[in-house]
């Protein structure tokens, strides 16, 4: 029987790109295939070297009836390897961050995005099968000269987010303040200092007691890390925490005890965080830009101008027991059932039928 391989710039521990490829090796798995996840050593984590392979060993491999799935995201040697593999191809496009955002603070960032721009350009018309986990990426890998892209949204392990909070971190945080909450790669498209700017003006006008709790690594982006806690200094800002990587139970545990998810990101290409905002029932405040608004169809609150005081002014209407915030969570509850009605391993099988033959 043939193996399916997956291609993958990065292996790490809470990726979303990682998290999807490693649920996929367990779908495909269970359908019977041979799958293993094929990455640069170097670009695996360490302690991850057990569950994805090195790319230097999949040409030995590879044979012509096997199906061979990149994950694009940025620029990367495994961009390179696809074409010359044997086998039949898939692409799964996760958007390729524009580099002007990291040019100023992760020029090596900003080249590797660059490069992913031109690799995706040149991989036009390799594989037979093109998906993307939102229409706004389809639309895009379509702008870079491939063929017609159908949609597939991110798969998720939901019994991963439903892991037991660590105790000691709901004790850290659920201790009577309002949190503020965001999730997601400490990046300079992500906008945390928008989300600074915002969460002063509801410290100073709404509750000075409030704590904002910024989940996620910043391996990488220590220069613009930096930079973000310059400016909480320089706002006095009194209680902003940067977690950095933490392992899903800790991950829980903030979500348990945040009031509110407020996200002020300018480029995501489906924002897998919005979806565990669904999942922990935590009201959704974020700015509309790029895939936010397909990614939540509806739900949470959604603004279309920075206006830190009107946005501070709704974290204090969404933090509060009322009306508004049951309306709101009824809503994101509906799009919740939404992403969990749908049999995502089924659609999978359906979009790669034809190089599965």
């Amino acid at each position: 029987m043939p193996a399916i391989h997956q291609l993958v710039a990065g292996f790490n521990r809470g990726d979303a790109i990682s998290n999807e490829a490693t649920v996929m090796r367990d779908v495909f798995r269970g359908w019977g295939y041979a799958s293993d996840i094929w990455c640069e050593t170097r670009r695996i984590l360490p302690e991850l070297r057990g569950e994805a392979r090195e790319l230097e060993g999949l040409a030995a491999v590879c044979r012509p009836d096997d199906v061979v799935l990149l994950h694009l995201s940025i620029g990367s040697p495994v961009n390179l390897v696809f074409p010359a593999l044997p086998g039949r191809k898939a692409l799964l496009y996760h958007n390729i961050t524009p580099a002007e955002y990291f040019s100023l603070v992760q020029p090596a960032t900003a080249q590797l995005l660059a490069k992913g721009r031109e690799q995706a350009r040149a991989l036009a018309g390799i594989a037979a099968i093109r998906l993307a986990d939102s229409r706004y990426n389809a639309d895009e890998l379509e702008a870079l000269g491939h063929g017609r892209t159908e949609v597939l949204p991110l798969i998720l392990d939901y019994d991963r987010l439903r892991l037991p909070p660590d105790r000691r971190t709901l004790a850290q945080y659920d201790d009577g303040r309002t949190n503020v909450l965001f999730v997601g790669r400490c990046a300079p498209n992500k906008k945390l200092e928008d989300v600074l700017a915002a969460f002063a003006c509801f410290q100073k006008a709404v509750d000075p007691q409030a704590r904002l709790i910024l989940a996620g690594s910043f391996a990488g982006t220590e220069r613009y890390q930096r930079l973000l806690v310059g400016m909480a200094r320089e706002l006095r800002l009194n209680e902003v925490v940067f977690t950095g990587a933490i392992p899903q139970a800790e991950l829980n545990a903030c979500y348990r005890a945040a009031r509110v998810f407020l996200c002020m990101s300018e480029h995501e290409g489906f924002c897998i965080p919005l979806v565990e905002a669904l999942v922990h029932r935590v009201p959704i405040l974020a700015y509309a830009a790029a895939a936010v608004p397909e990614t939540l169809a509806g739900a949470g609150v959604l603004f279309a101008e920075k206006s830190f005081p009107a946005v501070a002014e709704m974290l204090a209407r969404l933090a509060q027991p009322g009306a508004l915030r049951e309306a709101v969570l009824a809503g994101q509850d509906t799009r919740l059932k939404q992403f969990r009605g749908r049999d995502l391993a089924a659609e999978l099988r359906r979009h790669l039928a034809p190089v599965l033959a």
